[in-house]
């Protein structure tokens, strides 16, 4: 479904921050120390050293005037710096952290909760990238179109490491001492309960803060987060929209629980639903099983999926990270008419 025609505008590639410039001003002294050396040990370059510095002073002065004005131009250039309010998020007994941008502006904002996957090797990385990174990746998109951005650290995860075990960290242990069935079995239960209670948590947070709308709050979701982004678009209905990345693609065809559980969710919510993938991605049946739901139910929602992202599955799973330019024009569409309406 498109209504507004929004999907079918030309793309555009939009860069996270405005481009700027640099301006390397390289010294004379830093030029003797590029030339070949002589039989003597010495450089070319020091060879015409005293040449150089014998310069009349009139040009060294006009050389170091013109250094100073380019320095400065490139400064006024360069892209701002966006750093992030770190904020404790309680969670039941834990105090999860998050990173918070707010856009410039008037408040009250719309916001965005993101909720990221389930992890990578280890606590600190998620999608190839530091999971700091990967929030640093995308809130200057966000907050460029005037939303709030709040990258939650779920427990065990980035920031909030020491709230609770690591989530990949157990599951391998489940499947170590009672096999692959019952690993799929504990992560569809921890999908279901202290996870969804940490978004449901970090939504709660994000409409208490001041400056934040809360009557216009998104969430945004990838992987396993876009599976607990479906849950809490069923379990609040006051969200005005939902995107998910990749949800549920390395799981449905081996989960028939999170098949029937994400389908169940999407019959359930009055929530619009956008549901993206790359081509590449590990499947993409599960957005298309669920858009063919909504079609059938008549809900708003959006599926688009992407030519591929880079050469392998993991690139195109992970492509709300590494592919901004080619998904920014569409999510913000869905956005700004649903969310800031």
């Amino acid at each position: 479904m498109d209504p507004k025609g929004y999907l079918r505008r030309g793309r555009k590639s939009m860069n996270l921050i405005p481009e700027g410039f640099a301006l390397k001003v390289v010294s004379p002294v830093s030029l003797l120390s590029r030339g070949a050396k002589q039989r003597d040990g010495t450089t070319a370059t020091q060879a015409g050293a005293d040449r150089i510095l014998l310069r009349p002073m009139r040009t060294r002065l006009s050389t170091a005037l013109v250094s100073v004005l380019l320095s400065c131009v490139a400064v006024s250039q360069s892209p701002p710096s966006i750093s992030p309010e770190i904020v404790v998020v309680p969670s039941g007994n834990l105090r999860l952290k998050g990173y918070l941008w707010r856009p410039a502006g008037a408040a009250p904002s719309p916001a965005v909760l993101f909720v990221h996957g389930s992890g990578s090797t280890d606590a600190f990385h998620t999608s190839g990238f530091a999971i700091t990174e990967a929030a640093e990746r995308l809130a200057p998109t966000f907050i460029k179109h005037g939303y709030a951005f709040l990258y939650l650290f779920r427990r065990g995860q980035g920031l909030s490491a020491n709230q609770g075990p690591f989530m990949q960290d157990v599951l391998q242990r489940e499947k170590e001492t009672k096999g692959e069935e019952a690993r799929k079995r504990l992560q569809f239960v921890l999908l279901t309960t202290d996870h969804l209670d940490d978004v449901t948590a970090g939504l709660s947070f994000l409409k208490s803060l001041p400056g934040v709308d809360s009557r216009r709050i998104a969430v945004v979701g990838h992987s396993f987060g876009g599976q607990l982004t479906l849950l809490a678009a069923e379990r609040d209905s006051t969200l005005r929209a939902v995107v998910t990345f990749s949800a549920a693609a390395n799981s449905w065809g081996s989960s028939s629980e999170v098949r029937e559980r994400m389908l169940a969710a999407v019959r359930k919510t009055t929530v619009p639903i956008m549901l993206l993938h790359a081509e590449n991605d590990y499947s993409t049946a599960p957005g298309k099983a669920m858009a063919d739901e909504l079609a059938r139910l008549g809900k708003p929602h959006v599926l688009k999926i992407y030519p591929p992202v880079g050469t392998t599955a993991d690139d195109g799973h992970n492509f709300v990270y590494t592919a901004v330019a080619e998904w920014e024009a569409d999510v913000f569409g869905f956005l700004d008419h649903y969310v800031r309406r």
